[in-house]
């Protein structure tokens, strides 16, 4: 398949697809006719302004091939819709699984662009209903649109959190059981894993992966081989975004990012588990 090329200042992401899917993944494009450690996950797994991102750091570590299947805003729909990533996983040696948002996902409430999750579609008219005072046409992203209804009203956003984490669950459960075992879930983010509600967090609605629990995650561990939680410490947070490549139009966007000695950090944390699999 022809791979699309993106250039940044410095770095370039080779872009490319696999099979008949339609997500566009990082490249190079892998052989997959060889054993190989299938990654998926959002934009930290894809390493966006990173030129080695987490995936590749243990490729190089276990000498192993990595296929990267990151998409950036990715979320649970983008992966569990499509078959070829699905299948490429389950034909994996071992499947690393970065937990993404419970917001990027289409429910009962409202759709999702089908690759672009983080793209709000419409709402339904149960939440038109719901929210009758709010113009739907104003939103094209779904933080956006709920940083909205949550400001309009606490009580009745609080239905919607409830079914986004009950989705979120039913989802995961379904593409943990297409890809198969052995599969690792990964939680990578400088925000802890907790069962603290999301508005107590200085951050709130920018937490992320947003409205995951940890009870949630409680709830996925029968159905996986590990949880591996990589919080950067703040030394690696500290180093901000030394070492990455970006337009100087895009500093805000990635100084929100995890940087490249989180990324390093976030490695060595997961290369255990992974090392215990493909030597057990």
């Amino acid at each position: 398949m022809k791979q699309e090329v993106i250039e940044t200042d410095d770095l370039p992401y080779a872009l490319c697809r696999y099979g008949t899917s339609r997500m566009l993944f990082r490249g190079p494009r892998k052989r997959l006719d060889s054993p190989y450690l299938a990654f998926i996950g959002g934009t930290e797994t894809f390493g966006k302004y990173i030129e080695k991102p987490f995936p590749t750091l243990v490729e190089e570590a276990t000498g192993r091939t990595c296929v990267n299947l990151g998409c950036v805003n990715g979320g649970i729909d983008a992966y569990v819709n499509d078959p070829t990533v699905l299948g490429i996983c389950k034909k994996a040696k071992l499947t690393v699984i970065q937990i993404m948002g419970a917001n990027n996902l289409s429910n009962r409430f409202y759709s999702v662009h089908p690759r672009r999750n983080d793209r709000f579609l419409r709402a339904s008219t149960v939440l038109q209903t719901y929210y009758y005072d709010v113009d739907f046409s104003e939103f094209t992203f779904t933080r956006h649109m709920l940083g909205a209804l949550y400001d309009r009203s606490h009580n009745r956003f609080e239905a919607i959190v409830q079914e986004l984490q009950q989705t979120w669950i039913v989802q995961m459960k379904k593409m943990i059981e297409q890809i198969g075992q052995p599969c690792i879930l990964l939680w990578f983010s400088a925000d802890r894993l907790s069962n603290d509600h999301w508005s107590k967090h200085q951050r709130q609605l920018q937490v992320d992966p947003l409205f995951i629990t940890a009870s949630m995650i409680a709830e996925l561990k029968d159905h996986v081989d590990h949880v591996v939680v990589a919080n950067p410490s703040e030394t690696a947070i500290g180093y901000g975004t030394k070492g990455m490549y970006f337009p100087k139009s895009q500093l805000k966007a990635a100084s929100e990012m995890l940087g490249v000695a989180c990324h390093k950090e976030g490695s060595s944390v997961l290369l255990p588990k992974i090392f215990g699999k493909l030597h057990s």
